[in-house]
């Protein structure tokens, strides 16, 4: 299996070329360390120092200051390769977890076109059950577990939860993972503040079952039949419009304040960790010169 390389690139020309590196240190543990073992790829992420400037072979991933209406995280270019936009400000950090989302699913579903077969959904007093049909469910490894109290730290960066393949078994099963974090507890749960869209083969049409919004109960909507964009594009372009949704949710509470406090303590320990081992290999700064010396 040959080796994918994700780019990060900053369109704002705002965000610390620092944190863009120990984001791009912290996804590749993510997606070397954390997904291969449910999700069969390889792939590493690289921070580009110049949003001008796209390597060969680079799927990148740009920070923008927006998003215009109607226009989702996901994208293809003109060849059918996959990129993504996600919005960044230097006033938070809650763009990595974006970042990680954006990326994850990237690699997992690259066509933005992949549908998974498993038991139907529905919802029945106000829960959410399995039915007795079969929906062909779009493989989007972070959606029903976006929200950010599924959440995890790499490095004094926040990343995405993301479900596993097991997530489509027909039942629960002792032992089994069905979100990195465990956040998932059966097949097809969806948790308060995710959602996912499935093809209901039986009319020929998408449908989604949202719960993006936790104090609401959840919901399931028929979005008609999709044309021209992939599949996850479509729908992207579709939440953008229809919820004002960009790319991962709009993030915020005690929560997640904690953890990007958390996490930007970490990256803080972590830069004294680093200046204080350069110096045992003669790291120490250049002392400036004086005038009298020269």
């Amino acid at each position: 299996m040959s080796l994918i390389q994700v780019g990060l690139a900053d369109q704002t020309g705002e965000i610390d070329p620092e944190l863009m590196q120990s984001v791009a240190a912290a996804l590749t543990i993510q997606v070397t360390r954390d997904l291969p073992p449910f999700w069969n790829v390889q792939a590493n992420v690289t921070h580009l120092a110049k949003a001008t400037k796209i390597p060969a072979g680079v799927w990148p991933v740009f920070l923008v200051k927006s998003l215009p209406p109607g226009e989702g995280g996901f994208h293809t270019d003109k060849h059918n390769q996959p990129y993504a936009k996600i919005i960044a400000s230097p006033k938070t950090d809650e763009w990595t977890v974006d970042a990680s989302h954006e990326i994850i699913e990237m690699l997992v579903d690259p066509s933005g076109n992949k549908l998974q077969n498993s038991t139907s959904i529905e919802i029945k007093n106000g829960k959410i059950q399995d039915g007795t049909g079969e929906f062909a469910y779009l493989v989007e490894a972070c959606d029903p577990c976006e929200a950010d109290t599924y959440v995890y730290p790499i490095q004094g960066v926040a990343v995405s939860d993301f479900i596993t393949p097991h997530f489509y078994d027909p039942i629960v099963t002792t032992g089994t993972r069905y979100s990195f974090t465990g956040a998932v507890k059966a097949p097809r749960q969806i948790l308060p503040g995710g959602y996912i869209s499935w093809v209901n083969q039986e009319i020929n049409e998408v449908q989604q079952l949202l719960f993006v919004d936790p104090s609401q109960p959840p919901k399931i909507v028929n979005l008609g039949s999709a044309s021209g964009l992939s599949l996850r594009e479509w729908i992207d372009n579709h939440m953008s419009e229809s919820h004002g949704k960009t790319t991962a949710p709009k993030r915020h509470g005690a929560f997640q304040d904690a953890l990007l406090e958390h996490c930007k303590a970490k990256r803080d320990s972590l830069q004294r960790i680093s200046e204080s081992r350069a110096k045992l290999y003669g790291g120490e700064p250049p002392k400036r010169r004086h005038a009298s010396q020269d």
